[in-house]
């Protein structure tokens, strides 16, 4: 009994001090200077970050480093990942942690391939009949911590800030959701109370985007947001960072939520 109560006793000095060593790490690495060519590569690759207050794109730079030295991007059909790719996906994904945990927790890699990738899924038929689908997709992020991507979507995403489509920020914001499990639109809370907030609104939300379609109005989410709860997520998601002003226009409670969910205004960097 004493033997198991000491290697209990263990278990948890170690995870402690795990915690507080991956803490101090992170915390080194976004102290690093940040090179000189990585800022060549934001200012062409992702001209959002030039909108940030000086504090949060110093803060968003802190992060990129850390997540380049933790999360390894490989290439994929022959691609060769270079700098300029690294930065440009962890510059979008860093995006999505300046009112959050200093790092993706289940984020293990990101695969990146040179174009769309094709995957094989199941697809109901008619008498009941399941069929594999190929699907070419321009990202995907499975739970298990791996973000795919394809550099395409990625380059093209990034370059224009403002048009409510980024593939990286819809794979991250997937990476969140699958934080506590299968995505379901319900990330990671602080509290019952925030759950309880978030759910009441997306409910709503939810409803208002599928009696908007219903007569034909898409509005700034579109179809693809009424897929699932999670595709409706990720979609808000993008919106929010690159529409800003057009998604509290329409949904003003939902850009609520989601401006205390991830610590920014950003509809004060597109002025």
């Amino acid at each position: 009994m004493a033997m198991l109560a000491a290697a209990a006793a263990l278990l948890v000095l170690w995870w402690i001090f795990q915690g507080r060593f991956e803490r101090w790490r992170r915390a080194r690495w976004r102290a690093q200077p940040f090179p000189a060519p990585w800022r060549r590569i934001l200012r062409k690759r992702v001209p959002l970050v030039a909108r940030l207050p000086p504090a949060l794109q110093q803060q968003l730079k802190g992060q990129v480093q850390a997540f380049l030295a933790e999360v390894p991007i490989i290439g994929c059909r022959g691609l060769v990942v270079t700098d300029e790719m690294r930065v440009t996906i962890a510059a979008q994904a860093a995006l999505l942690l300046f009112g959050r945990a200093d790092r993706f927790v289940n984020l293990r890699q990101v695969l990146l391939y040179p174009g769309h990738f094709v995957v094989e899924r199941p697809a109901p038929l008619p008498g009941g009949v399941v069929q594999d689908e190929r699907r070419h997709l321009a990202g995907e992020s499975w739970q298990q911590g791996q973000v795919i991507l394809s550099w395409d979507a990625v380059r093209d995403g990034g370059a224009v800030p403002d048009d409510g489509e980024n593939v990286v920020l819809h794979e991250f914001a997937h990476q969140l959701d699958q934080a506590t499990g299968p995505a379901n639109g319900a990330p990671a809370l602080p509290s019952r109370a925030h759950a309880a907030q978030w759910q009441q609104v997306f409910r709503a939300a939810w409803a208002q985007l599928h009696e908007g379609l219903a007569r034909g109005e898409p509005g700034c989410l579109g179809q693809y947001a009424a897929l699932n709860e999670a595709e409706f997520f990720a979609v808000a998601t993008e919106r929010f960072f690159e529409q800003p002003a057009l998604l509290r226009g329409e949904y003003p409670a939902l850009y609520a939520v989601l401006a205390g969910f991830y610590g920014v205004e950003p509809r004060h960097w597109h002025d």
